[in-house]
């Protein structure tokens, strides 16, 4: 996606009032006359709703409708046409001043029920009848105003996923020097929960993908707050631990949300992140590996695929001890064997005939069933595998997964 500009100081939306819907009309004394009305209303037939004055000061709106229909029934005219007007007015209309909110506006009309919206309520200013206004317009404006902040939260989502993306492009670049390697990010939304971090280090390369609670917006809030904590853990601990980093990273995501020992009963958000952490060194051939709630595949030449378990509890959360040990697992890598992680949009995605989830078996075959192929090759067979069985589905989550023959 392109740097737009234009996206860095989004124009604010004006405040809408009432007096965006005043419309001047005339209106009628309390003194006045049923026979008055009558005449008005068929001399103006433009005229819906009649505002009665009682000193120059509102105190009822006659309905054109209401009114009319009474008139026309027989003798009415000859009993009620002397009588005061505010025999037929509705004697509590809805009545707000010009500079009332549209917000404010629309709840005000809603609570009055069916005639504001219908029959129409009176604008004043200073108290003084400045016109009357109508639900037709009142639903109208609203809709504008909505689907305007509408454009513009999308205009700010649309750039927040630029942010995503830029954070992520040092990654881009490191993993492109893994050599048969690849890396599939796919948010369900425009900015996702799902992230990942590559580094080139001279003994060897570090690999970490995240899914975070949540996808869009809340989802992507946390991968700047995982992303973060991960950042300052690297710098403490290093990557060849990725045990160790697990458990820093949880204690920081702890920390940050509120989630500590001290403070759990009374934290506001429940919330974490799932993550594998890899570390290759090239002189030995081994991967260290360490999961939280994400296993390790691993496919060698000739052997059956092997699956390295991650922990059950995930990074931060209430419920995660926080003396929570995450073990790293020690593996020696043929040559040419296969490395696979995958976050749960793969495996949860639902499809296929019987609208199931795509399931981890799935994956396992196809990963037996192409043992050979390269990397990218094999992200492929994933995706349209994929593709296939959501068919018509909706797309459940994130999508993540990074394969490699080191």
């Amino acid at each position: 996606m392109e740097f737009d500009a234009s996206r860095q100081h989004l124009p604010r939306y004006r405040q809408s009032t009432a007096a965006d819907l005043c419309r001047e009309s005339v209106s009628i004394a309390a003194e006045a006359c049923n026979a008055d009305v009558h005449a008005l209303f068929t001399e103006r037939r433009d005229l819906m709703s009649l505002p009665v004055l009682d000193g120059g000061r509102p105190i009822g709106l006659i309905s054109r409708n209401i009114f009319m229909s009474q008139m026309s029934k027989p003798f009415y005219q000859e009993l009620y046409g002397k009588k005061s007007c505010i025999a037929f007015m509705d004697k509590e209309p809805l009545i707000v001043e010009c500079d009332v909110s549209i917000e404010d506006l629309t709840f005000r009309a809603v609570a009055s029920g069916e005639k504001a919206l219908a029959d129409g309520f009176i604008i004043t200013n200073q108290g003084e009848l400045a016109g009357v206004g109508f639900g037709l317009q009142l639903m109208n404006v609203v809709a504008n105003m909505q689907a305007e902040r509408n454009r513009q939260i999308m205009h700010s989502i649309e750039y927040a996923s630029v942010i995503q993306r830029a954070v992520l492009k040092p990654s881009r670049d490191a993993l492109a020097k893994l050599g048969d390697a690849h890396l599939e990010w796919q948010p369900r939304d425009l900015v996702g929960g799902d992230f990942y971090l590559v580094e080139q280090h001279e003994d060897g390369w570090f690999v970490a993908l995240g899914d975070c609670t949540g996808h869009g917006v809340p989802g992507a809030f946390m991968t700047l707050i995982a992303s973060q904590v991960l950042g300052g853990a690297l710098l403490r601990v290093g990557p060849r631990t990725p045990g160790r980093l697990l458990q820093e990273v949880s204690g920081g995501v702890k920390a940050l949300l509120g989630q500590t020992t001290e403070q759990r009963a009374v934290a506001e958000s429940d919330d974490g992140l799932d993550a594998a952490f890899l570390w290759f060194e090239h002189r030995t051939r081994r991967l260290y590996f360490a999961g939280a709630r994400i296993a390790l595949h691993l496919l060698a030449p000739g052997e059956p695929l092997l699956v390295v378990e991650g922990e059950r509890a995930g990074l931060g959360y209430v419920d995660t001890d926080p003396a929570q040990d995450w073990p790293t697992h020690v593996v020696d890598l043929a040559p040419g064997a296969l490395v696979f992680v995958t976050t749960d949009g793969l495996i949860d995605q639902i499809g296929g005939p019987k609208a199931i989830a795509f399931g981890k078996r799935r994956v396992r075959e196809l990963l037996s069933g192409h043992a050979d192929a390269g990397a990218p090759a094999l992200s492929r067979v994933l995706l349209a595998a994929l593709a296939g069985w959501q068919d018509g589905q909706p797309r459940r989550d994130d999508l993540t997964f990074f394969c490699c023959r080191p």
